[in-house]
């Protein structure tokens, strides 16, 4: 269970906006737990603060070729480098002051701001780390670009760059994401724009602090008046902008993001998704925390503290016993009211026997989760195994479903399970899970 992080002192640095051109001096500070990392303009009436997150983002006729926040009339622009610093770092709260409205360019990459931050020092603070977990594909698309999400115990990320130029060939790269791989094989990869592109972007009013120093300019001979500092410096950047883009999620992703020539637009559209997701999950009850006592009786409101269920879907409505990670009983009052009855042998209702396995694994769920090391996460059901349903299961039964752990390890377990009426077996099996961080 890693800590969250802020840096352990104060920092300070200035320059120029790549696209502004307007200087600006920027000081980083600690920031308590769960703070998040906050922007304060330090050169308006009341120091307004303006947290790095979805809510925030601009629209994106504030935000081309570049990542914005503002709130009542208040910007800050071009901050997907130094938030790309921020999580290759590993840092979760800082306050940021800054005296106007785009954070300094300094080289085009966010080496001088991973620099900064290691000179500062990262402090460990006392609270957990929260991560956003993909639960399931997210897909978004736009003018031959897409970028998806699927789920992973890890953050990683794969990137296809094609943009049919000549000296910018075809490139791939993927890369498992943490603050080692940041550092040797994204940080220093800078910003980079087409000749052709300079003098649009300029009358766009793009570009202004931009030079052959802090931006690759690709000519029709290659990088003018600059060496690659990577043979693939293009593809990496890229990289780092996502990498950016998607920590204004507020935490770091487990997931794995697969992209083909995404860029600053599609890369917010993508977190704005991830974000939703989370907001469903949330509201639906996943994120919960809630830790039974050794031997407590759980009602139903207690049960859905613990398990992500909701009806139509939740089959437990109570738990009678409960050993933490050794064994636990439930009880399913079995209605001519269940929803399912409407469609299931409707002159003759049953319970389809799926649904008994499916109310054995919630109560399974209940014990996997009881564990403090397991709190807050969610037990998956993977599989089952030596499925014998015995006797059929009629409205009026009361199904006592009884779960005994067998081999249990940090993130997966089995369990045997059985369902019983007037103490009679109706069904049997073996049952596996993996738990995952909600």
């Amino acid at each position: 269970m890693e800590k969250q992080k802020t840096i352990a002192d104060e920092i300070t640095l200035s320059g120029i906006g790549l696209h502004t051109a307007v200087k600006a001096k920027m000081i980083i500070k600690p920031a308590p737990v769960d703070s998040g990392i906050s922007f304060v303009r330090t050169d308006l009436p009341g120091k307004p603060v303006i947290k790095a997150s979805i809510e925030h983002l601009l629209p994106e006729s504030f935000s081309q070729r570049r990542t914005s926040i503002g709130d009542n009339g208040i910007k800050i622009h071009t901050i997907e480098h130094l938030m790309a610093a921020l999580a290759g770092s590993g840092i979760d709260n800082a306050f940021i002051e800054i005296d106007n409205e785009e954070i300094p360019g300094m080289d085009g990459s966010s080496l001088n701001f991973l620099e900064v931050l290691e000179k500062a020092g990262i402090q460990e603070q006392e609270k957990t780390r929260q991560y956003f977990q993909i639960m399931e594909p997210i897909f978004v698309e736009e003018s031959g670009s897409s970028v998806i999400v699927l789920p992973s115990s890890e953050y990683r990320i794969s990137y296809l760059l094609d943009y049919n130029r000549p000296f910018i060939k075809a490139q791939f790269f993927e890369i498992d994401f943490n603050s080692n791989n940041f550092k040797n094989e994204l940080a220093r990869a800078r910003t980079f724009c087409l000749e052709e592109e300079a003098v649009g972007l300029r009358s766009q009013g793009l570009g202004r602090g931009a030079n052959y120093d802090n931006t690759l300019v690709i000519g029709k001979n290659g990088v003018i008046k600059n060496k690659l500092r990577y043979e693939d410096e293009f593809i990496r950047h890229k990289i780092l902008d996502l990498v950016g883009d998607i920590f204004l999620l507020g935490y770091q992703v487990k997931g794995h993001i697969i992209a083909l020539k995404s860029g600053h637009a599609l890369n917010l559209k993508l977190a704005k998704k991830i974000a939703l997701q989370n907001k469903k999950l949330t509201a639906a009850g996943i994120a919960v925390n809630y830790q039974p006592q050794e031997g407590e009786e759980l009602d139903v409101n207690a049960i859905m503290k613990i398990l992500p269920h909701r009806e139509p879907f939740l089959f437990v409505d109570r738990i009678t016993s409960l050993e933490k990670g050794k064994h636990v009983t439930g009880i399913k009052n079995v209605t001519i009211n269940d929803y399912f009855f409407k469609g299931h042998f409707p002159g003759k209702p049953v319970m389809p026997g799926v649904l008994i396995i499916e109310a054995m694994a919630q109560v399974g769920g209940v014990m996997m989760l009881s564990p403090e090391e397991n709190r807050g996460k969610i037990a998956y059901f993977l599989a089952a195994d030596n499925i014998k349903f015995r006797k059929t299961v009629l409205p009026g039964d009361q199904l006592v479903l009884d779960v005994t752990a067998g081999k249990i390890k940090s993130r997966t377990g089995q369990v045997y399970g059985k369902a019983l009426v007037n103490g009679k077996v109706v069904a049997e099996a073996d049952l596996m899970f993996a738990l995952a961080d909600s």
